[in-house]
Order: structure tokens, then sequence, then C-alpha cells
């Protein structure tokens, strides 16, 4: 039986509060819960699940209730598979990671060999002077995201390039030529880019791991960051790669940290259109899940605040906009207040982080949004003392987030 049960008989409740305060801050495996995945979902036609407001993240599948940490990584195994099963498709099994550094041209070059075949693709890298070790950030499309770069003052910066395993459409267009699928050809038609991509980072980090000495690198104080959809993809990231200590997701809007359920009521409630299952961008998930999902939002066994928190214990900073109506940021703080709660019950509320604050272009990140990442970064990056209790709702202080988790244990 795959669940554990934790004694806590005769622990004094300082002694518990003392251990959680030193949950890691990362793992060295991609998932060190492996053992505990609970094989593939049902079929959504077989789903008897039903609940209009956002599940309990620590009621199991099985129905049973438990907040320990202790069975934690149960909880991530039975999440990521539905969000695989159903919204983005199977992260794939591969053999092997060969990698190599270039010091001249400053290139990390990988390739993952395949039953299909092997797929490569670069990186440039930006390593700081001196000798290191360096923390690392990995920023989508760009080396530090869209944040600033002087924010990751001391770090070496590694931008993902994900054209070279999924080309990205606005338009929705799917590129089943990609190099992704030419390796993985049974995904061409199932998958999401959200899927591959996110695979493809934890690719790219094995690199780092394989190449740390010639980098330079600190591998375990590792970080990710993007914007808008490739804010999606950060998030993505950090739920699925325990290796990643510090993630950063900038108004990431629907199907980021946006709950399905929560935009759709939002829509609902004041007629403005936002991201939702109906009008998602169906090159970047699954295509099944409008068919299984839309209009049926509470059969979904699961809602993004529980993406978020398969990230915890590790750190997390979300910076919003909500002048962007598209975003639904009403939706992402509702989001966030709810995955809030696994950090505070397990006792490192300054491990999650956010900042919702207009008056500033799309991931243009404003002065106070800036500080948060300073901050984040000296904490988690560099292991300085610094103060990370920082949850600014902005204009959404009075929103009663009360009415989507009240029937949580």
């Amino acid at each position: 039986m795959k669940r554990l049960f934790l004694m806590l008989i005769g622990i004094s409740l300082s002694t518990v509060l003392m251990a959680q305060k030193s949950l890691p801050l990362c793992y060295s495996k991609e998932n060190s819960g492996k053992s505990l995945s609970p094989g593939s979902s049902p079929k959504a036609e077989q789903i008897t699940y039903n609940q209009r407001f956002l599940p309990d993240p620590f009621l199991f599948s099985d129905g049973i209730f438990d907040d320990s940490f202790n069975n934690w990584e149960l909880h991530r195994n039975e999440v990521s598979q539905m969000v695989q099963d159903y919204e983005i498709g199977i992260r794939p099994n591969f053999n092997k990671v060969v990698s190599e550094f270039d010091a001249v041209s400053k290139k990390l070059k990988v390739k993952v060999l395949t039953d299909s075949g092997q797929l490569e693709f670069f990186s440039d890298v930006v390593i700081p002077e001196g000798k290191g070790p360096f923390p690392v950030v990995i920023g989508m499309n760009f080396p530090s995201g869209s944040i600033k770069p002087q924010l990751f003052e001391g770090c070496i910066l590694i931008p993902f390039y994900h054209d070279q395993i999924i080309k990205s459409s606005h338009q929705a267009v799917r590129d089943t030529a990609a190099a992704f699928y030419k390796v993985f050809p049974e995904l061409r038609d199932v998958s999401g880019n959200y899927s591959g991509w996110s695979w493809a980072i934890s690719r790219l980090i094995d690199a780092i791991f394989q190449q740390k000495k010639r980098l330079h690198a600190d591998i375990s104080h590792i970080a990710v960051t993007g914007c808008s959809y490739a804010g999606k993809m950060a998030m993505f990231a950090g739920a699925f790669d325990e290796r990643i200590a510090l993630t950063i997701i900038q108004e990431s809007g629907g199907g980021g940290i946006n709950c399905w359920r929560v935009s759709d009521y939002y829509t609902d409630s004041t007629t403005h259109d936002v991201e939702r299952v109906n009008n998602t961008n169906y090159s970047w998930f699954s295509p099944k899940f409008k068919d299984d999902f839309n209009g049926k939002l509470s059969r979904l066994p699961y809602d993004h605040h529980q993406i978020i928190s398969m990230i915890a214990p590790r750190a997390v900073l979300v910076l919003g906009n909500p002048d962007f109506e598209w975003l639904c940021d009403y939706s992402g703080y509702v989001s966030c207040a709810a995955a809030a709660k696994v950090w505070d019950r397990f006792g490192i509320s300054d491990r999650f982080g956010f900042v919702f604050e207009g008056g500033h272009n799309h991931c243009m990140a404003c002065d106070s949004e800036n500080d948060a990442v300073k901050r984040f970064v000296a904490k988690y990056l560099f292991g300085k003392k610094s103060d990370t209790n920082i949850r600014e709702a902005g204009i959404f202080k009075d929103v009663n987030t009360n009415r989507w988790t009240s029937h949580w244990q």
C-alpha cells in the first residue's frame, strides 16, 4: 500500500514546527516521488467527481484527507498524472541525455536519445565573472525571461529556446513537424505544447547537472521564470521538476495560475470574456481537454491552484497585472490565495508570495514586483536573509476567496 501514515504521538508541536521549517528547498531528482505514481487516470467520461468550487488539495483520490507533509509526494503525483492525462499530455520516457558545453561559444548542447531517434537543442549561457558556483536562472525565450537581468546579478543565465522543441503559435496552429514529435510521433495529435516544453526544460536541467563543473553551476539553486504564455511554461516546469528551487510566474493568465472554475465564474458574473477552457490556445493544451471539460468543469478532479501547489515546499513568486482583462487576475488571485494554504499548512508561508499590481505594460514588472523578485532571489538562490512574506492583493484585497474554499477541511 503506497499510502504511508505519519505517527506524531509524543512529538511536541514545537518539534513539528521546527521540522516544517527545515522542509527541502529543492530536491536532487526530477520527481522524488516517482515510485508513488498512481498510473493512468480514469477516462473523462467515467469520472464521478462533482465539485463546482475548488477541490481540497489535501483530499486524496481515495477520499482520505491527509495534510501531512509525509504524504505530500503522493498528492503531487496524483495531480501530476491527472494534469498529463486530461490537460497537457504525457511527459514521455526517454533513454539518455548526452550534453556538451563549449566554453568558447558559451553554448550548452543537449542531445536526448529515444527509441525513435534523437532530439537536439542548445542554449546560450551567460556565466558571471569569478569561480562560482553560481545559482542558475532558466528564462523562457530570453536569458532572464521578461525580468530585468540585473535582478539576477551573480547568476548563470540560460535561456530555453522552446521553438527548437515545438514552435509556438498564438493562432493555435499545431506544429506537427516539431522535433519533439519526430521522436515521439504517438503524441503528435494528443499532446499540448506545455507537455513537450516542460519535458525539455527538465532535459536542459539534466544537462546542467551533467556540466555543473564546467558551468560553475550551483545545482541546488535553480530558478525558472517566464511571462504570459511563457509564464505558463515556467509554472509547468516548476510543478513537474523538483530540482527547481524557485519558480517565478509572471502574468500567466488562463491555463497558468488561473483556476478554470474561477475564470468561468468571472465571465458568467461580469460578461467580460477571459481565457477559459472553451477559448484557450489548443496548440498549447491537449485537444481533448476542451471536449471533455468545457461546460463540465465540476467534473475536473483538480484545478490550477493544485498545479501551483505541486511546487510546494519549494519557493514560488507570482506576479500579476490586473490592467489586462484577458489575464483575469481575479481568477489568478483566488487561485493563489487557495494554493497559499498549502504552504501555510506546512508552516513555510514565506516560500509563497504574490504581487498583483497594475499601472505597467504586459510583461514589464513594476517597482513592487521587481522588489519582490530581488527578495526571493536573495533568499532562495543565494541563501541570504530576506523578508519574503510578500502577499500583495492590490485591487483584490476585498475579494471573498472563502466562497471557493470554505468546504475544505
